[in-house]
């Protein structure tokens, strides 16, 4: 094994953390999905707008969590502990402060941009009600952030599979209670799935506090010092962190874009499509696991100089990644009907669903390859480019789903093909980029 190569243990001791937290805050997503199921389609459709809309704008912060992750790796790697602390710290004064402006776009003007979008006035009223409430937390999601990066950046990630997994079991407690109205607690329907969310990560950011102080050596890192603002650090990871948060506002953006024409078809495309997504999600998860250990992992090998072993750490994991989604991949052709299930009690709309699951059950395995080349780009700290090949793509990918559903006007399970296009050329340009490209001079 080359020196700078992660052994399987290595690799597995990185990883298995974050998939066992990807898991738990997705079981969140499917126990939303699963109790607006039994509400109505409309509050199944609107929970999947209302989020995404959410989601997206999150993603600027969770882009710049993941520079920030990159700096903390690279430091790491490098073993200049003492600079960690003032990168994290730092960081939580640009979270909190970009926290700030999303809950005011999001609670002042966000039902604005929904009206505009959605044609169902009632698929629009449960998103405003959805998100007037779920904006609240922004300002613990985006804490939970900074700890991520921190945790995954010194690769000491065992306590995200803890925190999620209270996340998820807060979740699913609060939204039986407050969906139903069960033990007194009021009938909220979606709201009280919103309601639910903010508790969960509200809980979640105060198990991190404690982890950190209690298990983390914080002297060796110099942590929660918080000094006065320092400018030229909040640069330096924005620098590095600013294409990467376009890079994921623009891509669920597009996914949004993707539900909001779907919504265009009706209700009843868009409940499916919204099933879909959550299993897909769900599925994934392994992948999106050990692409979050492919970025720490390839940038901890450049700050150890390793930089000659880098495309055989991304051919190791994408190796484990194709693996890993063999078993998913058979569940759904044996048992597509019972995964449905999950979500809806309807019959029409269990077998209308199961075409599309059909469809995105080989869009995971170009997912598997993607997802992992498209990380290693961001590892290298290029993130210039990986917006750029994000970008590129997105465009191909939503003039296909427009050419698809407008202009052919064709089935909800077609449309769902478009993920082949977008992994395809996703893993595509990125390949090429980390086999042709300037890389190895890039300096953080």
């Amino acid at each position: 094994m080359n020196q700078g190569v992660p052994s399987y243990s290595k690799i597995w001791h990185v990883s298995a953390p974050i998939i066992l937290s990807l898991l738990a805050q997705n079981i969140i997503n499917v126990t939303d999905t699963a109790f607006m199921g039994r509400v109505g389609e409309v509050e199944l459709g609107a929970s999947a707008i209302a989020g995404l809309f959410y989601v997206a704008v999150f993603m600027l912060g969770f882009g710049f969590s993941t520079g920030t992750q990159i700096m903390i790796a690279r430091r790491n790697g490098e073993s200049e502990h003492k600079q960690i602390g003032g990168i994290f710290d730092q960081s939580a004064y640009f979270f909190l402060l970009l926290a700030v402006f999303i809950f005011i776009f999001i609670y002042f003007f966000g039902a604005y941009f929904l009206e505009k979008i959605v044609s169902s006035k009632a698929v629009f009223q449960a998103s405003k009600e959805y998100l007037q409430i779920r904006v609240w937390g922004i300002f613990f999601a985006f804490g939970n952030l900074a700890f991520r990066a921190l945790l995954v950046g010194v690769t000491n990630t065992r306590a995200l599979g803890y925190s999620a997994l209270i996340m998820a079991v807060v979740n699913i407690i609060f939204d039986y209670l407050f969906i139903f109205g069960h033990y007194g607690f009021p009938e909220m329907g979606i709201a009280g799935a919103a309601l639910a969310s903010v508790i969960a990560e509200a809980v979640s950011f105060l198990f991190f506090v404690f982890y950190v102080r209690l298990k983390l050596n914080v002297k060796q890192f110099q942590l929660f010092r918080f000094p006065k603002i320092n400018f030229s650090i909040i640069k330096s990871t924005l620098s590095l962190s600013v294409y990467i948060m376009l890079q994921y506002f623009l891509s669920l953006t597009s996914w949004f874009a993707f539900f909001a024409i779907i919504e265009q078809m009706g209700e009843r495309p868009l409940a499916i499509s919204n099933i879909i997504r959550s299993i897909y999600m769900v599925l994934v998860i392994p992948i999106m696991g050990l692409s979050t250990a492919t970025s720490s992992l390839v940038s901890n090998a450049i700050g150890e100089g390793f930089k000659e072993d880098v495309m055989h750490i991304i051919n190791r994991l994408m190796k484990i990644s194709l693996i890993s989604v063999l078993p998913f991949i058979l569940l759904i052709w044996i048992l597509p009907k019972q995964m449905i299930r999950i979500y809806t009690n309807s019959p029409a709309l269990i077998a209308d669903s199961v075409s599309s699951l059909y469809i995105v059950s080989g869009a995971i395995l170009i997912f598997a390859v993607a997802m992992i080349v498209f990380s290693g780009v961001s590892g290298t700290a290029n993130t210039k480019t990986a917006l750029a090949i994000e970008v590129l793509t997105l465009i191909v990918y939503l003039a296909y789903i427009y050419w698809i559903v407008i202009v052919k006007h064709s089935s909800v399970a077609m449309a769902w093909t478009s993920e082949y296009v977008y992994m395809f050329l996703l893993s595509l340009f990125s390949y090429w980029y980390l086999k042709r490209g300037n890389w190895r001079l890039k300096k953080i």
